[in-house]
């Protein structure tokens, strides 16, 4: 059986991760981006993270530009960006495509585990939301348009 803990990923400085790192924590996985109408949720997940991560939650951001350009810098510029905006210190990542053919296997197994409305597995846009347990299952998908602090309940049943 796949879980989250089987892949890796490039973190935002460069270096690979094995998500097995993170095996018994849950996960609250994102496609994020700095220039986008959703780009404040960065705050709710800032706040997430601080609530929550000595309880065992892992807020992941990853930057993808395949949705209307709105994140076109480098890996340093988004980090700069997150930092002086938003005083974000969860785990980053480097960019990555979430669709097609070089969609981060992550991110494939990702929506195989949890389609999208009427069955489109595709991710719409910036700020879509995975939420994964403790046994790195998916438990959730959510929409950019649902906001970090309406996934409490979600996150604080996952966390046991």
């Amino acid at each position: 059986m796949t879980t989250a803990f089987d892949f890796s990923a490039t973190d935002i400085d460069g270096r690979p991760q094995a998500l097995a790192r993170y095996a018994g924590k849950v996960l609250l996985v994102v496609n994020v981006a700095s220039r986008c109408g959703f780009t404040p949720q960065y705050a709710g997940l800032q706040q997430l993270w601080r609530e929550y991560r000595d309880r065992g939650l892992v807020v992941m951001g990853f930057p993808c530009d395949q949705f209307g350009h709105q994140e076109p810098g480098d890996e340093a510029a988004i980090r700069d960006f997150c930092s002086l905006n938003f005083d974000v210190d969860f785990p980053m990542f480097g960019k990555i495509d979430v669709n097609g053919a070089d969609a981060h296997p992550l991110w494939t197994w990702l929506k195989s585990e949890k389609g999208g409305i009427l069955g489109i597995d595709a991710i719409k846009w910036n700020f879509t939301k995975f939420l994964v347990g403790r046994d790195g299952q998916v438990l959730g998908r959510y929409a950019p348009t649902e906001t970090p602090q309406s996934l409490k309940a979600d996150i604080e049943t996952a966390l046991g």
